[in-house]
């Protein structure tokens, strides 16, 4: 006789890919309540590319660890607001990353990490509140 075994199910989690595009198609549509969110832009810093693209990208600038997305608006004393989006679980920010948010945020801007597009879609609307 075998036993049934009850599971709670996963929400599943999208890729970090995913929860960004999110936060951009948010934007996109409050544009008309806060026009600023016209200057909010991502860093194509991740993702896997091929070698001689990876060379290349890092030949022009592009550094690892930078946050994924930038909205240069001053508020609150801050230059400007960067988030490190996460995944909801399973992912963490690297030394890299960490590094990062430390200096943006000794510089004066606001620099943090968020997990999903719901955290950092809410950080963005405080922000610009």
């Amino acid at each position: 006789m075998s036993t049934l075994r009850l599971t709670t199910p996963r929400i599943p989690d999208p890729l970090e890919a995913v929860h960004q595009e999110r936060v951009m198609m948010l934007a996109a549509l409050h544009e008309f309540q806060h026009p600023e969110l016209a200057l909010l832009f991502a860093i194509p810093n991740g993702g896997h590319r091929a070698k001689a693209t990876a060379a290349a990208l890092k030949r022009q600038g592009v550094k690892r660890g930078v946050p994924d997305l930038c909205l240069p608006v001053p508020r609150c004393g801050f230059h400007g607001l960067w988030i490190e989006l996460k995944r909801l679980r399973d992912s963490s920010p690297t030394e890299e990353q960490k590094e990062w948010i430390e200096r943006l945020t000794a510089q004066g801007y606001r620099a943090v990490v968020r997990r999903g597009s719901d955290a950092a879609w809410s950080e963005i609307l405080t922000y610009l509140k």
